[in-house]
């Protein structure tokens, strides 16, 4: 079972975003995936350190790109970037406290911030850089 599905609605129209999107969410699917073999508590905590690390690296070059091309969103851009982050965060330390994973809750939210980022924040973004050198 697939934790995040790609959908047509997370396009944003450009085919290298849209297939470095499709990536991420095959990362968080391949380690889902592992999660499936073993629901240790170590094994889950490490899901969701993943999870964190892999939207963070992402986020972290995307930003670095922004700021070089002096992005005049990036402010909001990241911010956006930083309330999932957040979440997640609140994910781990939910999960830290109760010991219980609700995968459907978090594909849930993982999908509709990906869903509204990607069609708002990154389609901006990325319509920018593409009117610039």
């Amino acid at each position: 079972m697939t934790l995040l599905e790609w959908r047509d609605d997370f396009r944003i129209g450009i085919a290298e975003v849209d297939h470095e999107h499709q990536l991420l969410i095959g990362l968080i699917n391949k380690v889902h995936a592992a999660l499936e073999a073993d629901r240790s508590a170590d094994r889950i905590e490490e899901f969701l350190g993943e999870i964190h690390a892999g939207i963070s690296a992402h986020f972290a070059l995307e930003e670095k790109d922004m700021r070089s091309r002096k992005y005049t969103e990036f402010s909001q851009h990241k911010a956006d970037h930083e309330r999932l982050l957040d979440d997640i965060r609140d994910i781990m330390d939910e999960y830290s406290v109760h010991g219980v994973l609700d995968d459907q809750a978090l594909s849930n939210r993982l999908a509709s911030w990906f869903g509204d980022h990607f069609r708002t924040y990154d389609a901006r973004l990325h319509r920018f850089l593409l009117d610039r050198p």
